[in-house]
């Protein structure tokens, strides 16, 4: 029997068979290496770097405007964290330093006021990479070698920072130390390492900010080396689904990580997607960075919304320094 054509949207949406989503640019988002997107609610802004160029972006959702700044003396900037209670200070990652920036959001120069930490002293070929705080407040970040061949030299690991703590290694033994997401729901951390080429999840006690039983749950290896897709940036909705970013790829995966089902393959105009995070006043924008590195064409380095997912996230959490 041949479904009514009248009744065609009620049945694509009970059966989901298929989703319609709208990929977007921001105006004037180019970042070389778009990295670390950061849903700041108090300001209803996206915060994220222009890695190798020491430089922090933010996008203001109201005035559909994006702002950069660099940070004075540095060449590097990671990762991009708001400190809770300190509207104008943010932890970021310039080389193997965290340090304190202040910003206002506007000025095209900020300047670094304090550092919190600095890990690998001996390996001054590595630099910081991704990092996040955890629903509690922690911060977690990883390090990668940053001259050479990162696949080969497993210099990097990922740490853990409470305030008034010591830095803690969470894990050894890491190519290119990359997404983190955490699901209070289901206990679970999810962790990705560039050069294993796959998600990871943990299960994770966030009282105590201990994560144990590793398990691969969603594996990107193909058929050869030179076709793996590498996996990079991670984020989560509301539901538990995970979002990776690959960054050969043009495509983010909506992947279960109770089953490794791929529920949807999200599309881009350029290869090097680098990671995602949800924004926006409802929480249900997918903003996404990338990278225009080895000679990529436009629109290489842009930053897009993507809306229409039927998703929500989280907003990102305040680092506790």
């Amino acid at each position: 029997m041949q479904t009514p054509i009248r009744c065609l949207p009620l049945f694509i949406a009970l059966f989901g068979l298929t989703m319609s989503y709208k990929v977007e640019p921001l105006p004037d988002s180019y970042a070389g290496l778009g990295e670390g997107p950061h849903w700041d609610v108090a300001t209803q802004s996206l915060y994220y770097v222009d890695l190798e160029a020491g430089k922090l972006l933010r996008y203001d959702f109201k005035e559909n405007k994006v702002y950069k700044t660099q940070i004075e003396g540095e060449k590097l900037a990671a990762f991009v964290l708001p400190i809770k209670g300190k509207p104008h200070q943010f932890a970021v990652g310039c080389a193997r330093r965290v340090v304190v920036v202040e910003w206002d959001g506007v000025s095209p120069v900020a300047k670094v006021v304090r550092t919190l930490f600095e890990v690998q002293q001996e390996f001054e070929l590595n630099r910081w990479n991704d990092a996040k705080t955890d629903p509690r407040g922690r911060f977690f970040g990883g390090t990668m070698r940053y001259v050479g061949d990162e696949f080969q030299f497993r210099h990097g690991e990922l740490y853990k920072w409470e305030a008034g703590g010591e830095v803690s290694i969470v894990k050894g033994d890491v190519g290119i130390s990359n997404g983190l997401a955490w699901d209070e729901k289901f206990q679970k951390f999810y962790y990705i390492d560039t050069t294993d080429y796959e998600v990871k999840s943990y299960d994770y006690d966030f009282e105590t900010g201990v994560a144990s039983n590793p398990k691969v749950i969603f594996n990107l290896r193909k058929t050869s080396p030179k076709d793996h897709l590498l996996p990079d940036g991670l984020t989560i909705d509301t539901e538990g689904n995970l979002y990776v970013a690959t960054f050969n790829g043009a495509t983010i995966f909506k992947v279960n990580p109770r089953n490794g089902e791929v529920l949807l393959e999200i599309k881009f105009p350029t290869k090097q997607i680098t990671s995602a995070a949800f924004g926006g006043p409802k929480l249900d924008i997918l903003y996404v960075t990338t990278a225009a590195k080895f000679d990529q064409p436009e629109p290489a380095g842009t930053t897009y919304q993507v809306t229409g997912l039927n998703a929500t996230g989280y907003p990102g959490t305040y680092l506790k320094a």
